[in-house]
């Protein structure tokens, strides 16, 4: 008879778990949606609304949390004759993402494709040619999936058992 050993990550606690830290910001419905937008360039409030087809409370609820995490900030503009209005550019934080929106668009057509083929490319604007996400070790090897170790870190606290 087999003797089941217990996975090590029982040991720690997930109470300060950055995955669940950072789903609190991005994990809401809509974000990546807003996210997406203004990563292909469309800015202003009545654009986003529009392309996403996102209801205005809802957009107007995302666009606030993402200014107040620092993932966004507002530039103001003016058409002649109108009022000031505002754009939504990324931050350092949000375009810190872009390897993750890549990664998400990956994923996407890979498991949910579509038969006419992807509705997103992403291309580097240098040279044209497609961009992939790679995961890399400080040492510069290439690992697989299997071959990465989430191990605990410097914050990591025992979990207390009862």
């Amino acid at each position: 008879m087999s003797q089941q050993t217990v996975p090590e990550a029982m040991n720690w606690s997930t109470e300060n778990c950055t995955i669940s830290r950072t789903m609190e910001i991005l994990g809401e419905k809509w974000t990546f949606h807003v996210l997406r937008e203004v990563f292909v360039g469309v800015r202003r409030f009545e654009d986003i609304r529009a392309r996403a087809n996102i209801p205005r409370q809802v957009l107007t609820d995302r666009l606030t949390a993402l200014i107040d995490r620092g993932l966004l900030r507002r530039e103001a503009y003016r058409i002649p004759g109108q009022r000031e209005r505002y754009e939504y550019r990324l931050t350092q934080a949000g375009l810190d993402l872009y390897p993750v929106m890549v990664a998400l668009v990956h994923w996407g057509d890979q498991y949910l494709p579509l038969e006419d083929g992807p509705p997103l490319s992403p291309e580097h604007r240098g040279c044209g040619e497609k961009v992939t996400v790679t995961l890399q070790c400080a040492a510069g090897h290439v690992p697989t999936p299997r071959e990465v170790a989430f191990r605990p870190g410097p914050g990591a606290t025992r979990r207390k058992v009862s």
